[in-house]
């Protein structure tokens, strides 16, 4: 599946068995909105995800190997688990 971009440009895609999760560049990228997101097979988007504080984006995703979550980093210093069904946060923390 060819995804556009939203706003940036795709910095990282994961395939799961929800859809592919898409991290978009921050830099340019609307702060009101999540640059971390989920887009199905039909490229509907399945979730934006939930983000730590409204002015941060998300820098860095990874999977994590409990196959249910995303780890996330971002600009504004938090380390967040993500989970991958719904783009609620599970947990975070300050890494600053």
């Amino acid at each position: 599946m060819d995804i556009q971009p939203l706003h940036t440009k795709i910095d990282k895609t994961i395939q799961t068995s929800y859809g592919t999760v898409v991290l978009e560049h921050y830099s340019g990228f609307p702060r009101g909105e999540s640059n971390l997101y989920c887009v199905a097979q039909d490229g509907k988007i399945v979730w934006r995800a939930e983000k730590p504080d409204p002015y941060t984006l998300y820098s860095r995703v990874r999977f994590n190997e409990d196959g249910w979550s995303l780890s996330t980093y971002t600009t504004h210093g938090h380390a967040c688990d993500v989970d991958l069904e719904t783009g609620r946060i599970l947990s975070k923390t300050s890494i600053q």
